[in-house]
């Protein structure tokens, strides 16, 4: 990427965060009101159109990390558009949060799944209705994902049946290989949420976190949907396992590129600065409840603190206190169990 447009896309990623969700709020978005970065030759990141959207692009057509919020559907289509000609094939999705699949059901009725006759050209695609999507793209995700976007028989889904994934896994991963490249989507089960996923693109050595990672604030622990601060700490250590740092030659552009959930592209050791700073925290809580302290008593003391400007807010969605409290109902259970009985000494 020449310098002059590298310095734009950086000015322009700086802003992301407070700023998003005017943007979300606008009736007619356009490409122009999304911000595109080039991550690798063959991969983008999309962002301001809810969470961050990762794009890779070959002869197989476009693989999209995410689908962003539901009102920037037409927005991301028309900046994939910009990039290439391919139709998108599929979308992964890296949990259940609104601004990551709201929209799927658009985005992916703008693409070409492989399972339909006649989108691999002569003698492709085998017709597979339960997979083909009605000839949109291909939506995977977590088990956990596809049970949140629906409901029990005879209730109204949140999400209609046209957004949901065709393609869901249980096990650990999931392979995919589009574009001469391999593809992980990993399971990361109680980090963020109960179904969150990690998607490592092999040869263009970029992963995708989703809210596991995010720049612009502490992450959002959901403890009513499975999310827990050991799980989150979990996710990032696989996370700084995964990617490499530009070693021995620090100087040099090069490592593994990260995109988070929200903010800039990172590399591997604002990873490890993240999983330290939540480890140092998780720490402070945990001693205060062994101390016998109240959760009121411990969001005074300020456990965040060293941190707290940077990531913190006193307003909005996901505040300092709100992040304080998921971490100790994580915790104050175990420090709450009573201790085992011993077996009675024979005399």
């Amino acid at each position: 990427m020449p310098v002059k447009s590298l310095l734009t896309a950086i000015v322009a990623l700086l802003t992301i965060g407070d700023s998003a969700p005017p943007l979300l709020a606008q009736q007619s978005p356009s490409a122009d009101s999304l911000v595109t970065v080039q991550v690798q030759p063959n991969f983008y990141m999309i962002a301001r159109a809810g969470g961050n959207i990762g794009v890779q692009i070959g002869e197989d057509g476009v693989v999209l990390v995410d689908a962003g919020a539901a009102g920037q559907s037409d927005a991301v289509v028309a900046a994939v558009k910009k990039l290439t000609s391919k139709p998108i094939r599929y979308i992964i999705n890296t949990s259940a949060d609104p601004d990551h699949i709201g929209g799927n059901e658009q985005v992916a009725k703008a693409g070409q799944s492989f399972f339909v006759a006649g989108n691999l050209g002569p003698g492709g695609g085998q017709n597979n209705t339960a997979i083909g999507n009605g000839g949109a793209a291909s939506i995977v995700a977590t088990e956990n994902v596809l049970t949140r976007m629906g409901a029990p028989t005879g209730q109204q889904p949140p999400y209609p049946v046209a957004a949901w994934p065709t393609e869901t896994f249980t096990r650990r991963q999931k392979a995919l290989f589009l574009n001469n490249e391999g593809i992980e989507i990993l399971a990361q089960p109680a980090a963020h949420t109960d179904g969150d996923s990690i998607v490592f693109f092999r040869r263009s050595d970029v992963i995708v976190t989703g809210d596991i990672f995010d720049t612009t604030r502490f992450p959002v622990i959901d403890i009513d949907k499975g999310g827990s601060i050991q799980g989150e700490i979990d996710a990032l250590n696989r996370l700084v396992e995964l990617a490499i740092p530009s070693i021995p030659l620090p100087w040099k552009e090069g490592g593994t590129q990260v995109v988070p959930g929200h903010g800039r592209i990172s590399e591997q050791a604002e990873l490890v600065e993240y999983r330290d700073m939540l480890t140092i925290i998780r720490d402070r809580v945990q001693d205060m409840i062994n101390s016998r302290m109240t959760l009121q008593q411990i969001t005074a003391a300020a456990p965040t603190k060293g941190w707290t400007k940077r990531y913190g807010t006193d307003s909005g969605p996901w505040t300092t206190d709100m992040f304080v409290e998921a971490i100790y109902k994580g915790l104050a259970p175990k420090a709450a169990a009573p201790p085992a009985k011993s077996a009675p000494t024979k005399k």
